[in-house]
């Protein structure tokens, strides 16, 4: 039985750290999972990871069922969230509820969406029909960079106050959990200690509940964006690459397939061949 909502909250209240990895595909999930990673979230900047987009702005809804459907067929343990891409949600609640149970039948456990106060409304429409939402604050890739840019937020005494209060409204809204995405450390910490529900950073330091990172960054596969935030386990890349270069080599050498690599008739029936072509 994988993790539920439930478990991943009672983690908070026995101050256990959560790990949450997000992920697009079948071959990565499957081992994220087998090495016990509490939460995968099937990620929106699939967009820019898997399909080369420039931003997240152009995912699709049937993109994101067809990486979350992926997603589920690998995950035996882990609780699967995914995102709503952008104007799944903004436009009506209607859309909000509709799209959300797309993810759901496509094999979610629940939805993230971004967007503080502004959302409340839309979040407890979801949670009223029993399907569970996560919050994502600071820093929101498919609007914020419209306007400002990748930048740090909560830096000053009002934009702190404001995302405070923005947790707030989104715990009393349902979610039962939060993403704080490049928030000042002393920011996240003080909403860490403010509300009751996870919270999950992204670049916001060390004194929230859990921490989310791309697989894809965390094995150094993905070089197009390197955020500060980002530890790099593995520079994976720089291995793959290699791998790749000396099949070339083998191939164009002869040396690849070698003999263990390749199959072979019975030489009886390879007698009979040759005499029947000869013939």
């Amino acid at each position: 039985m994988h993790k539920t909502v439930q478990d991943i909250i009672n983690m908070k209240k026995e101050k256990r750290k959560i790990s949450v990895i997000t992920s697009y595909d079948y071959t990565l999930a499957s081992l994220c999972d087998k090495a016990g990673i509490d939460v995968l979230l099937v990620g929106d900047s699939a967009g820019m990871v898997m399909l080369g987009y420039e931003n997240t702005i152009s995912v699709t809804m049937d993109h994101m069922c067809m990486f979350t459907e992926a997603v589920s067929r690998a995950r035996k343990n882990a609780l699967l969230v995914s995102d709503l891409p952008f104007m799944s949600y903004q436009a009506s609640i209607e859309d909000a509820m509709n799209n959300s149970g797309k993810l759901i039948k496509a094999g979610a456990d629940a939805v993230k969406l971004e967007g503080g106060s502004i959302m409340a409304e839309t979040i407890s429409a979801i949670v009223d029909v029993g399907i569970p939402v996560m919050g994502h604050i600071g820093l929101q890739p498919q609007t914020t960079i419209l306007s400002q840019g990748y930048k740090v937020q909560g830096k000053t005494k009002d934009t702190a106050m404001k995302l405070i209060q923005d947790a707030k409204e989104l715990e009393d809204a349902g979610v039962f959990s939060i993403a704080v995405e490049m928030v000042s450390n002393e920011v996240a910490q003080i909403i860490s200690e403010t509300v009751s529900v996870p919270i999950i950073g992204i670049g916001s330091g060390v004194n929230c509940d859990g921490q989310v990172l791309v697989v894809q960054d965390l094995l150094g596969m993905y070089d197009k964006i390197k955020p500060k935030f980002a530890k790099r386990y593995m520079n994976l890349a720089e291995d793959i690459e290699k791998s790749l270069g000396d099949y070339k080599k083998d191939v164009e050498s002869g040396i690849f397939p070698a003999k263990e690599h390749w199959f072979s008739m019975n030489e009886e029936e390879l007698e009979k061949l040759r005499e029947e072509i000869g013939s």
